[in-house]
């Protein structure tokens, strides 16, 4: 009997000392799951701020065809840029208030040849996907002073003996300023507008995160703030 103890004995302790082995093995496996699954969470993460890095991007080239197209005849663009936010302006507390973005204010400068030429441009503006409506709003509308025609190369206009000969006159222009602010819809759900306003590198981009189910279409785009025939309240007003 001891000797049949003695036998048994060596055979648990040789089943032990493989399943020791076999234990670490498996806790070395474990420790390398564990690696992967960190690298897999890490590339994950990163895949996806790539992805809503594509995904917020409004091409400035897009955005300029945007207001170009929704331009009247009448109304001129002198100007666009881009101003960054005042970090020691607190943010307004007034109920119903537009608060600031972000990324900061677009201003637009331009002219137009009537005051309802103005309006009709900020109605226009309001209903761009590209921009936020709610923030959309004239700064300043002037009526500029009469110009006289530069013709200094006219024939007869440098003679003395001919007074009633005058340069001709150019009517009174309205200077305004516009300050907006790009909009939070997601470019997926742009890209209809996108492709149309000629931004086919974002877009082939989009389409392919799209495809690798990286950004998953949206269920719904985008309402217009301003409906047609609304009025703007922030309207310039005839002197």
């Amino acid at each position: 009997l001891f000797g049949i103890l003695t036998l048994r004995n060596g055979d648990l302790e040789r089943q032990q000392a493989d399943l020791d082995t076999q234990l670490g093995n498996l806790e070395a496996e474990k420790k390398n799951l564990s690696s992967i699954q960190a690298q897999t969470t890490q590339a994950i993460e990163e895949t996806q701020a790539l992805a809503g890095v594509f995904n917020q991007i409004k091409p400035w080239s897009a955005m300029a065809q945007d207001i170009r197209d929704r331009l009247p005849a009448t109304v001129q663009l002198v100007g666009i840029k881009q101003v960054p936010l005042d970090p020691n302006q607190p943010a307004s507390s007034t109920p119903g208030a537009a608060q600031p973005p972000v990324s900061g204010w677009i201003e637009i400068d331009g002219l137009a040849n009537t005051f309802n030429d103005v309006n009709d441009f900020m109605l226009t503006l309001q209903r761009s996907s590209f921009l936020k409506a709610d923030v959309t709003k004239l700064v300043s509308a002037e009526l500029g002073e009469q110009k006289t025609m530069q013709l200094s190369e006219f024939p007869g206009l440098e003679d003395q003996s001919r007074p009633d000969i005058k340069p001709p006159k150019l009517p009174r222009r309205v200077a305004f300023k516009v300050r907006t602010a790009l909009s939070d819809v997601p470019a997926s759900e742009l890209v209809r507008e996108l492709n149309r306003k000629g931004a086919i590198g974002l877009v082939t981009r989009i389409e392919a995160l799209k495809e690798r189910g990286v950004i998953q279409p949206g269920a719904s785009s985008p309402k217009p703030a301003t409906s047609e025939g609304a009025t703007q309240p922030n309207g310039a007003t005839k002197p």
